[in-house]
């Protein structure tokens, strides 16, 4: 192997190993800002951060970057980086967005959905179903990536558009807001009925009973939210 290979081969283990600190790094402030470890609205110093990470401000860098593109964390000329605080306002219109999206998933899904994986979703809803009460609620709310009910439908839809729309760029908005959101505005018991019934759509391959069952779920739940924005605005008057 000559030299300039050598050199080439250096390189590019350089750059896996800088793109493999960058994900992880992402991954683990995913989780802080989630779980509300970064509270929304907290600015955040990228020199305190490499420092507590032990990297670099080329892993760095990158990883604000994706979280930028999540929604997470937002830049504020002559501010700097902070996460982001949802509204309530902004809320309602991501949960309009996946009324519309999630339904057009939830179809899609009938057809591409295979045995495997609804015998997958059913065990998922038969855990949490076992684990509901005992943790009152949280193990419903929390989940995320392939535990995620609405995650697996997504996926399951093939469609390679609606699942980066819906898991890349809003996902971890909602779990931020399902994490941080009240207990008293949940209701995990009714949520884990509608998806046994959604699930008995899928099983069917009833497409049309899939959309309208997955887009009432999801409005309930912004009806939720703006029915907690309602009371806001009447307790300030």
């Amino acid at each position: 192997m000559s030299k300039q290979d050598l050199k080439l081969k250096s390189v590019d283990s350089h750059s896996e190993k800088e793109g493999t600190k960058s994900e992880n790094l992402t991954e683990q402030l995913i989780d802080q800002i989630v779980s509300g470890s970064y509270p929304a609205g907290s600015k955040i110093s990228e020199p305190e951060l490499a420092k507590h990470y032990g990297v670099s401000r080329g892993p760095l860098r990158e990883a604000m970057m994706r979280l930028e593109s999540m929604g997470l964390v937002e830049r504020i000329p002559h501010v700097g980086a902070r996460v982001v605080a949802l509204s309530q306002e902004k809320l309602i219109e991501i949960y309009s967005v996946r009324e519309a999206l999630e339904g057009m998933a939830a179809r899609l899904a009938c057809e591409y959905i295979t045995d495997e994986e609804l015998i997958g979703l059913e065990e998922l809803l038969d855990a949490h179903h076992q684990h509901i009460e005992q943790v009152e609620g949280a193990s419903y709310f929390h989940q995320q990536g392939d535990f995620d009910f609405h995650y697996r439908v997504i996926k399951a839809s093939r469609n390679t558009k609606l699942i980066s729309l819906l898991c890349d760029e809003l996902y971890h908005l909602l779990r931020m807001y399902r994490y941080q959101s009240q207990r008293s505005h949940s209701r995990p018991e009714q949520a884990l009925k509608e998806h046994f019934h959604l699930l008995g759509a899928l099983k069917e391959r009833d497409a049309e009973l899939a959309e309208m069952l997955m887009r009432r779920h999801i409005m309930r739940s912004r009806l939720l939210i703006e029915q907690k924005l309602k009371q806001d605005k009447e307790k300030v008057s």
